[in-house]
Parts: C-alpha cells; structure tokens; sequence
C-alpha cells in the first residue's frame, strides 16, 4: 500500500468489514430482483472479507484503483457515461442489508472515489457451504462426477466446429441463454443419471446458480451443484472439497480428452483416453459402460 495514499477509503473498507462482521449472509435474490437489478447505490455495496482486496496485508491495489478512475473519468468525458463498455461488478444480496461484492472491488473503489452514486451490477445467488452441505444430505448416491462448465460442458465456437454444439434454443430462450451446451451433453448427463452418479459442475466465472440450472432444464436434465467463482474462491476450495470427499467414495472427472476414474479414500485412480473421431459424449458413454461392468464384476 502507498504512503501517501488518503486514508478515507482504506478505513472505509476496515469499517464495513468490521461493521458486518459475525451477522451478515447471502440470501437469494428473487427473479425480478437479478433480472431488473442493473445498478445500486456504492454506499450499498459491501466488501467481501473473503477478498485479498479487503485483507490488511494484501489490500487493494491504488495502481489499479486509480487506473479504473482514468478510465472512468474518460469514458464520461468522451460518452458522457462512467461505465461506457464497462464490465459490471458481480454482487450477491445480503443480509440484513444491501449487496456483497463477489468481483469488481477495485472498479467499486474507483467509483467510490469519485463519488458516483450508483455503479452498474450483475446480481447473482451462489452456492455456498451451507446448501452444499443440504445437496449432500439430501443425496442418496456415493458416487460423483465433475465437469468444467466453460471448458467441456459449454460449447466454445472459438475451438470447437459449429457441428459440435447441441441445437439452439428456440426464441425467445435464446435471447436470454446466451451459451450452449455442447453436443451429447443431455444424453450424457442422463447415462451419468442411471449409473448413479450426482453431477457437479464448476466455473470460474460467476454464473448465477439459478441460471445455469434453469438452462440446463431447457435442454431436459439436471445438475446436483454448481460452484462457480471458484478463481475468488480459492481459500474456500479445500473446505468444499473436504465435504464432498467426505461423501463421494468415487469421483468421475470428465475432461476433453480424458475421464479421469478416483477412488476417494484410497487416492488411486484410473484414466481412460476419449477418443472423439466418433462423437466425444458417445466415447464417454462407452467408458462409463465398461465402468459400470468393472463394478459388477
């Protein structure tokens, strides 16, 4: 941290820290709430203690504060608008009042700084330690598998050919789903479904658990959990990790070229290479089949 940086925001972060401490959580925020959300208020907004940003040691960054402020200050100069093209700050609802900031802490200060009132937002319902440990309870299946949402699950047109993605959705789903599911992911899901395997996908992007298992439903299938923000979560990782272990006997990691088979409380494991030349999902389906005869066996 600068020395000569002003202490006004530095013991703004260290008293909004303090003041909800010990009786603050994330609750949901209804529908209309995420869908009609588009800015709130900075003095609404509150750090997440979680964050390196609101760490004393680590603290934020004045370099990277003030080079959103330059950007600000431009925008409005040469738009008239703050956040022209500006991504908007991830928060979640929280109780007993306003929003915790999940991703965007520097462009939050930035604002703060300049005394913008309010500052564009996205919010989003997470998946947390609690419903974690219901999704578990309420379980009745020893075994998991888990799939990157952005890397294998979604369909990237960047890497893969259009044939490879599963047919659009129909209007107006498609205006307000934005992503697409890779092709043979709903069969695939449902094979994972009759072999008795919950199904946890992950992201480290924050995607709103209601979104993601709302579009997963318009494609006719279900997912057990969904952790997302998992690049920010990183202290929180072992913890979820420790649970489902605890949990889970066997773990089934899908990847692109590779179903990676985990006995949990031994450590050993088993790879299985996909071969893709005749359809990717249809190869996995054929492992998971010769799995499931090993088992029997």
């Amino acid at each position: 941290m600068e020395n000569n940086e002003p202490l006004d925001l530095s013991k703004y972060i260290a008293d909004d820290i303090a003041k909800y401490s010990g009786i603050s959580m994330p609750v949901k925020a209804g529908f209309l709430q995420r869908m009609l959300i588009k800015k709130l208020p900075c003095k609404k907004l509150h750090m997440n203690p979680d964050d390196e940003f609101s760490q004393p040691k680590v603290g934020p960054s004045f370099r990277v504060i003030s080079e959103y402020t330059q950007k600000f200050v431009q925008n409005n100069e040469q738009n008239g608008n703050y956040f022209f093209h500006q991504e908007p700050l991830i928060v979640e609802k929280l109780y007993p009042d306003g929003y915790r900031i999940l991703n965007g802490h520097h462009r939050w200060a930035a604002a703060f700084k300049l005394g913008i009132k309010k500052i564009i937002v996205n919010v989003v319902n997470m998946t947390h330690e609690a419903e974690i440990k219901e999704i578990l309870h309420n379980s009745k299946h020893d075994k998991r598998v888990t799939m990157d949402l952005d890397e294998v699950v979604f369909f990237d047109p960047q890497n893969m050919p259009l044939d490879q993605a599963e047919k659009s959705l129909g209007f107006p789903n498609n205006r307000f789903y934005k992503e697409k599911l890779r092709l043979g992911i709903p069969a695939l899901f449902r094979c994972l479904e009759r072999n008795g395997y919950d199904i946890w996908v992950y992201s480290s992007k924050y995607y709103s658990t209601d979104y993601i298992k709302s579009l997963f439903r318009k494609y006719h299938v279900n997912v057990t959990g969904i952790v997302a923000g998992m690049e920010k979560r990183k202290n929180k990782k072992n913890q979820y990790d420790k649970l489902l272990n605890e949990k889970y006997k066997n773990t089934l990691h899908i990847d692109n070229d590779l179903v990676l088979q985990i006995d949990t409380q031994s450590g050993d494991f088993k790879e299985y290479n996909i071969d893709s030349s005749d359809g990717w999902s249809k190869n996995i389906i054929e492992i998971i089949g010769e799995i499931a005869k090993n088992e029997s066996e």
